[in-house]
């Protein structure tokens, strides 16, 4: 038996569900953001709509580019696990990066993704994740981060793995509605536990913990439609300055 998220009930202990203050979005728009706190099977962090309406404009649009031919690359080329993976991604760090060391310009900038994911960092969502268990306080010691986007369409997957370079994980899902296709979900194996990864929500989880992508099918779409799944991923890390 398969524990999925969205009826999870641990016992008699009901999840750590907080509301909290009023945060100025991207669009500088006062929102409330509604959390999910979780210490078992394992500490993590769930928020839904995490992301407001021009934030999401600003991600479709780099999404929908990326989607065209010859841009998504396999994972021998953006240091995926090869033989793991069958998705293409890349590592928008890696594109949006200084040309020369003396280089003031900030290329990052160019990016929706990369401008709208700090979201990540001037929210509060860090804070509350640091508080469920000692071990989350590591995310907010972060010198560095890191953005994969990864695209899922019919037929791939992501063996379980772990992310052992780094000491958190953020997962942000999108796909186009209506939803055309099955599976697709992030699954933890060592804990019999999945999470179906709706739209537009976000996971934070410690990056020790094992964890694949279920294969995604979808019947009669093109890959370059882009109605498969999309997962933008937060890599954090703390290196010596």
């Amino acid at each position: 038996m398969v524990i999925r998220m969205d009826y999870l009930k641990y016992g008699k202990q009901e999840p750590q569900e907080r509301i909290f203050g009023e945060q100025k979005s991207s669009g500088l728009e006062k929102e409330t953001l509604k959390i999910k706190c979780y210490e078992k099977p394992f500490p993590h962090l769930i928020v839904e709509n995490f992301y407001d309406k021009k934030e999401l404009e600003l991600i479709w649009e780099e999404l929908k580019f990326y989607t065209k031919p010859n841009k998504l690359l396999t994972a021998k080329d953006y240091k995926g696990v090869v033989g793991s993976t069958n998705a293409h991604a890349l590592e928008l760090d890696v594109i949006y990066s200084k040309q020369l060391p003396n280089d003031k310009v900030n290329y990052r900038n160019i990016s929706n993704i990369l401008t709208v994911n700090r979201k990540l960092f001037t929210s509060e969502i860090l804070k509350k994740y640091s508080e469920i268990h000692d071990c989350c306080t590591l995310s907010l010691k972060c010198t560095h981060d890191f953005t994969k986007v990864r695209y899922y369409h019919d037929g791939e997957y992501y063996k379980p793995h772990v992310d052992a370079m780094f000491n958190t994980l953020a997962f942000s899902y999108f796909y186009k509605e209506p939803k055309l296709f099955s599976g697709g979900e992030l699954y933890f194996p060592k804990y019999n536990y999945e999470y179906s990864c709706n739209n537009n929500t976000m996971i934070i989880f410690p990056s020790w913990v094992e964890h694949g992508v279920r294969e995604v099918k979808i019947k009669n779409s093109d890959y370059f439609d882009g109605f498969g799944r999309y997962a933008i991923t937060s890599f954090l890390a703390t290196r010596e300055q």
